[in-house]
Order: C-alpha cells, then structure tokens, then sequence
C-alpha cells in the first residue's frame, strides 16, 4: 500500500503561481512513476503532469506545457507540481497518483488513469479572475 496526501492547495489571482506536493509513504517511492491529475466542477478527471520513477523523464498535458513543471525528490519521497501563470480555467481539485511500474513507457500510457495503482484525496486550487 501507497498512502498520497497532497498540499499547497489555495486561492490565487490569475497569473499567479501555487507550488503543489505530494508526500508519498509506505512502499518504496522511487518505485513508483508519479501523475497529477484535475477535476473541475461537472467535468471528468484529466491528466495534467507526469513523471517516471527516476526523474528523467516528464510528460504535460497540452493545456499546461510550458507552464507548469512536476518534479521529484526521491529521498523525501515527495513529488510537486509548479504551477505558474495560472489561469482560471486552472481551478480544479489537483489529484496525485502513483504507478508501480519502472519500465519504459510512452507519453500515452501516462496519460491515463488506469496504470496508476494509488490516489490521494486532492487539494482545491482556486484561481480567480
């Protein structure tokens, strides 16, 4: 078992900038590929962010590339989400997860939510115009 409890949720202005972690425990972390993940009010889940087991590699969704950048710090089992520039249509409940799984994969697959084995609860993010 995987136990995710994400922070840094909150109110901010449009073009401002929020830092979301994710503290992972209870298995190895470096195990794990990392994803972020929205909802937004009467809309589905969508993938915003993912990282692999090591680092090395990080994929974004279209609608935040080149604004937000996820990252991991394997020795304080915790992964984060840098959101700059935000904009309204940011507002979501931010959902990370974990994936059991270190081999190579492609952009797609982590796209996805069924790889990812583990949720955490969420954190609101609130951008206001």
């Amino acid at each position: 078992q995987v136990q995710l409890v994400e922070s840094g949720g909150g109110l901010v202005q449009a073009g401002g900038s929020l830092r979301l972690s994710c503290a992972a425990s209870g298995r190895t972390f470096s195990n794990y590929a990392m994803g972020w993940f929205r909802q937004a009010p009467g809309k589905e889940r969508e993938f915003v962010a993912a990282i692999n087991w090591s680092g090395g590699r990080t994929y974004y969704a279209d609608s935040v590339k080149g604004r937000f950048t996820i990252s991991r710090d394997n020795a304080k089992n915790t992964v984060y989400l840098q959101m700059n520039s935000l904009k309204p249509e940011d507002t979501a409940v931010y959902y990370c997860a974990a994936d059991a799984d270190t081999n190579y994969r492609s952009s797609y697959y982590y796209t996805r939510e069924g790889p990812y084995d583990y949720w955490g609860q969420g954190t609101q993010v609130t951008v206001s115009s």
